[in-house]
């Protein structure tokens, strides 16, 4: 989340020349710097890892007004769907400037750089010096990391390859999470897991480092074992700047300047099978909720296409182009849930657990009260993405759960039956999953 961060202040390090961090993480905010890691102690003083603007990863050490290091990737990592895998090795006692400071993504070495200032020989990594506070998750007050992290591991005084925490997958050639083992983790060396809720900073490397968390994080099911479902800040339709996203890309907010109609859609898309997400209407404005083609500007009934179909907030339901009539009107906090049967071109609607028109998303191809969509053999894209946005010039905030159990940063009231693993406030029509990689490779 975007005000959150752990903090844990180091000890005498092992060999604060020689140190490893890892990281798994899935960015979300695309329009400005993130932080991911830093010792700050102030500008002139301190180590940080930004994800910057432009997408490149950016390593920078000042110490007493003085660059010790500074390193860019020409590399971009913009994709908001997808979690990476950083490996950051030093070892400045290396005679090779180049060997002191390796970085690596998804088990590959980065070699091209935009910038690339080594640190002199036996530089001191302030990450690892002692008694200096460490920060996961931001580098300033007001720079955070907005996003995802999984697995935040640091070994103090080995310079450790990316296979240690990860591993090409033999079948399908992507690389995953490994579990390290036989690791000798040094006096500052921890492993953070995120596994428990209550304690989100709490060290698995049997060190006892565990850290402070601070803001509002919370642990999310999103992980780089199964990818979830957010909205996707790069499709903005056909009002780009009309919209801002937060919460890891579960929060849609619309803004009171500009003209109608800026939506988005969700970064995973099936093209058979039966889904399920839930949004949530919050405050007052015409929110538009539904599915939608993968190409531009097809949703929300401001187009001719029959590629989408969506649910206004008078109850009306749009396809087409053109309104009809089928439910009730949304008020503020109600819990729209959106059934999307691809298997048999059926969508239905419902509202804080009653599904509008009476309908029966488990009546198959009969589709008792649903809604007919096209089907995927002749949408373009041959996908159908979960979609939301506001329809008028007001501040309308939707939110979307697509199974890891938050509207925004608070949890549901209570759990739904049929999550299959996943948290919705209300039952799953049987049949039907979560949007995310292990259910896509299984029923999508």
């Amino acid at each position: 989340m975007a005000n959150s961060y752990l903090t844990h202040t180091t000890s005498t390090p092992t060999n604060n020349d020689i140190c490893t961090i890892s990281f798994w993480t899935k960015f979300s905010n695309v329009g400005s710097d993130l932080g991911v890691f830093s010792q700050h102690t102030d500008s002139n003083n301190r180590i940080q890892l930004a994800r910057l603007t432009s997408g490149a990863l950016s390593l920078f050490q000042k110490v007493s007004s003085t660059i010790e290091i500074s390193i860019t990737t020409n590399r971009l990592f913009r994709d908001v769907s997808a979690w990476y895998h950083v490996v950051i090795a030093f070892d400045t006692t290396q005679s090779t400037a180049s060997d002191r400071v390796k970085f690596y993504v998804n088990g590959v070495q980065e070699t091209s750089f935009s910038v690339s200032t080594y640190p002199s020989q036996n530089t001191n990594i302030r990450f690892n010096s002692s008694s200096l506070s460490q920060e996961i998750g931001r580098i300033t007050a007001d720079t955070y990391m907005d996003g995802y992290m999984s697995h935040v591991a640091f070994v103090d005084g080995q310079a450790l390859s990316p296979t240690v925490f990860g591993q090409t997958d033999s079948t399908s050639g992507i690389w995953k999470f490994k579990s390290p083992t036989g690791v000798t983790w040094g006096t500052n060396g921890f492993h953070l897991k995120f596994e428990n809720s209550g304690n989100l900073g709490l060290d698995s490397s049997g060190n006892s480092n565990t850290f402070t968390v601070n803001g509002n994080g919370r642990q999310s099911l999103d992980t780089p074992s199964n990818v979830y479902a957010t909205l996707n800040p790069l499709h903005r339709g056909n009002k780009l700047n009309e919209a801002t996203f937060s919460n890891g890309n579960t929060t849609h907010e619309g803004t009171t300047s500009g003209s109608s109609y800026p939506y988005t859609f969700s970064t995973l898309a099936p093209s058979k099978g039966k889904w399920y997400a839930e949004f949530k209407n919050s405050p007052s404005g015409d929110c538009i909720i539904g599915i939608g083609a993968g190409i531009p500007d097809v949703f929300l009934g401001n187009t001719s296409s029959a590629y989408s179909a969506s649910y206004y907030r008078t109850g009306q339901y749009y396809t087409s182009g053109s309104g009809n009539n089928y439910g009730s009107a949304l008020s503020n906090n109600d819990i729209v849930g959106v059934a999307m049967d691809l298997d048999n071109n059926k969508l239905y609607f419902s509202i804080n657990g009653t599904w509008q028109n009476s309908g029966v998303p488990t009546s198959g191809s009969t589709g008792t009260g649903a809604i007919s969509i096209t089907g995927t053999a002749s949408n373009t894209t041959g996908v159908y993405h979960f979609a939301c946005g506001k329809a008028g010039n007001d501040p309308t905030d939707l939110q979307a759960n697509f199974g890891n159990g938050y509207f925004g940063t608070t949890a549901i009231s209570s759990a739904g039956s049929n999550g299959n693993g996943s948290l919705f406030e209300y039952d799953v029509p049987t049949g039907y999953y979560a949007l995310n990689t292990k259910n896509l490779n299984t029923y999508g």
